[in-house]
């Protein structure tokens, strides 16, 4: 998990709490985990929306 342990993760866990309250989190959390869901999706399944297709 990007090189962080239980103890880290709880800490950072803690801080998110801290600044955006009880209630905000758990929106956070499912925000964060869609973008790294579709940046999975977009490494193994690359659409053709580059600048490079389009200039020829």
């Amino acid at each position: 998990m990007f090189g962080l342990g239980w103890a880290e993760a709880g800490v950072v866990l803690v801080v998110g709490l801290l600044i955006f309250g009880p209630k905000r989190v758990p929106e956070l959390g499912k925000t964060l985990g869609q973008a790294l869901r579709g940046f999975r999706n977009e490494l193994k399944n690359p659409t053709s929306d580059s600048e490079s297709d389009h200039l020829e």
